[in-house]
């Protein structure tokens, strides 16, 4: 079986709910032993209380749906709510997850009686039942839970906002110190920005942007880029060096987002009466990666392969072309047998010296 990038992303973005869950299953077990003591009741329900069992079925249980609810967040209830504010996100998904933690509390609550389909058929068990969910214990746990459900949700809020890679490079401070790394970099520009701004107005064009870069992400993600920076209506995608390189990914992720944008052309039409296109600029070298600001933290990269990438692509309107890619990357890629490669001559590019050969594509 081939793991897509898109699949490993969901797989990566899932995994951390079942280990918040997993976490903190582990410690409400261990807590649950230190305020029970020696008792070997639940002093509520009277139901019997075997720690040596809990340690093991609670953790299990939340770990799954721990999965269960990163599943539905990821896949379905985010989506579903992907255009509300972030409290509304939180009233409406916390509803949800209401009648999912109600039915954890009552397996887990089955699982604690040794002999469960005779207990369901048994009176006292659902009057202890009841004595347990109308108790203030019940409402301890409920909070606790609650807890977990606002730190999955938190961390879905964040992850969105800085991308899953950016965040798990934070909590693993692979970047606290600088780093130098060969990095792949496209600068992706609109074109004609200013006049569609002029044409639809600020307000329509902005929703017309946010819809343009959502069509462009998903190609990002199916061939394994990073989305560095959103400046205006410019996208800063980057690679690292051999990822970018293997099988002419970067190249493949540009035609990709062409191709999404013309198969939601006729949305596009019918909705701002206009279809967006874009130019890119490729190009390759080193540059260092580290994290930077005091109130406003971010990981950045520094180098001169940046400014470079952004005035190449800055030439694509005098050469008429969409894509432009430096010479330094071109050699690297092994474009011959897929692509028609078609040099637009030597150029001195600002502030460099010497001159560079950059090459378009078809």
């Amino acid at each position: 079986m081939i793991i897509t990038p898109k699949y490993k992303r969901n797989i990566n973005r899932i995994l951390p709910f079942a280990i918040i869950w997993l976490v903190f299953s582990l410690i409400y077990t261990v807590l649950e032993r230190g305020l029970l003591g020696n008792l070997n009741f639940y002093p509520s329900s009277q139901n019997p209380y075997i720690f040596s069992r809990n340690i093991i079925v609670i953790p299990m249980l939340a770990t799954t749906f721990g999965t269960i609810i990163g599943i539905l967040e990821i896949l379905y209830i985010n989506k579903w709510f992907s255009h509300n504010c972030f409290s509304k996100k939180i009233l409406y998904k916390s509803s949800i997850y209401l009648v999912i933690i109600l039915s954890l509390l009552f397996i887990i609550f089955l699982t604690t009686n040794n002999e469960m389909l005779a207990a369901i058929s048994n009176k006292v068990f659902w009057r202890g039942m009841w004595s347990f969910f109308t108790d203030y214990s019940f409402l301890g746990i409920l909070t606790y839970l609650a807890s977990v459900i606002l730190i999955t949700q938190f961390y879905t809020e964040v992850s969105e906002s800085m991308g899953t890679s950016m965040l798990s490079n934070f909590f693993l401070g692979k970047y606290y110190k600088p780093v130098e790394e060969e990095r792949i970099f496209m600068f992706l520009d609109m074109k004609s920005s200013t006049q569609i701004a002029e044409k639809l107005g600020h307000v329509i064009y902005f929703e017309m942007l946010q819809e343009y870069f959502s069509d462009l992400s998903d190609p990002v993600i199916d061939y394994s880029g990073e989305i560095y920076q959103y400046a205006g209506d410019e996208m800063i995608i980057s690679w690292k060096l051999e990822k970018g390189l293997k099988n002419n990914t970067c190249i493949r992720c540009f035609f990709a987002m062409r191709e999404s944008l013309r198969d939601k052309s006729s949305v596009y039409k019918e909705k701002y009466g206009l279809v967006p296109e874009f130019k890119a600029g490729l190009h390759c070298g080193k540059v260092t990666t580290g994290e930077i600001g005091v109130l406003k933290k971010e990981i950045i990269f520094t180098g001169d392969v940046l400014n470079t990438t952004a005035r190449i692509e800055g030439l694509c309107n005098n050469y008429g072309v969409a894509i432009l890619v430096s010479d330094s990357l071109t050699k690297k890629l092994d474009l011959a047998p897929y692509y028609k490669v078609e040099s637009v001559g030597k150029n001195t590019l600002r502030g460099k010296d010497g001159q560079f050969e950059l090459f378009t594509l078809n």
